[in-house]
């Protein structure tokens, strides 16, 4: 077990691609969304969200249909893409497997008392429920997600709990979860899938699977 774990006060997780196998399922998604706009603005969706992912979700929508469908939303077209976007991927997402080492993670967090916190871009009342569909609440003290970004609400679970940044850790998989690890002082683990290049910084520890031996 990694020395961080000796004095760690909390985790903090990113979901997809973290603790659920589900980068794919959101990948089809987006590519459902923008079908009616061609093949070059689907690619071109897809890199930014490749590229930009832990953005919170109506955020990276209204860029995508500005920036590449020519399209300026309304609040009410913007959040009918949502809607139109869980509906694409919430069954998936609760089918989707865990990432390996996620359950064997959390499980041993659970029997060292150490409370575990759901970080995600995702909306927060549509996290909330795929984490009771997957059976993972007991899991974790907190759930969240979007329209707040990573920074506050880590900002806010410190305060509330009382958890002194440097004796908690995240665990992400995209530099959006870096940034909010390092603008709240973090130590931070990167998810890297077995064959991929790392996105992080060269400093930065990473790992395919999801484990506290890193």
């Amino acid at each position: 077990m990694h020395p961080i774990f000796l004095s760690c006060q909390a985790v903090f997780f990113d979901f997809d691609g973290v603790i659920a196998d589900s980068t794919q399922v959101k990948i089809r998604a987006l590519t459902t969304l923008f079908a009616s706009y061609g093949t070059a603005v689907q690619e071109a969706v897809v890199r930014y969200h490749l590229d930009n992912g832990g953005m919170p979700r109506h955020e990276k929508i209204r860029h995508c249909f500005t920036a590449f469908a020519g399209q300026s939303l309304t609040e009410a077209e913007l959040e009918q893409a949502g809607l139109t976007f869980s509906t694409l991927v919430l069954d998936e997402v609760v089918a989707a497997p865990l990432i390996a080492g996620a359950r064997d993670t959390l499980e041993r967090l659970k029997l060292a008392d150490i409370p575990v916190f759901v970080v995600s871009g995702t909306p927060g009342d549509e996290m909330r429920l795929i984490v009771v569909r997957k059976t993972l609440a007991p899991y974790f003290a907190e759930v969240h997600g979007s329209p707040q970004d990573k920074p506050t609400i880590i900002a806010d679970i410190l305060t509330r709990r009382g958890f002194s940044s440097n004796r908690c850790l995240f665990i992400g998989d995209a530099m959006a979860d870096y940034h909010a690890a390092m603008a709240r002082g973090l130590h931070f683990l990167g998810i890297v899938p077995a064959g991929r290049n790392s996105i992080f910084p060269a400093n930065v520890p990473t790992s395919p699977c999801v484990t506290l031996d890193w």
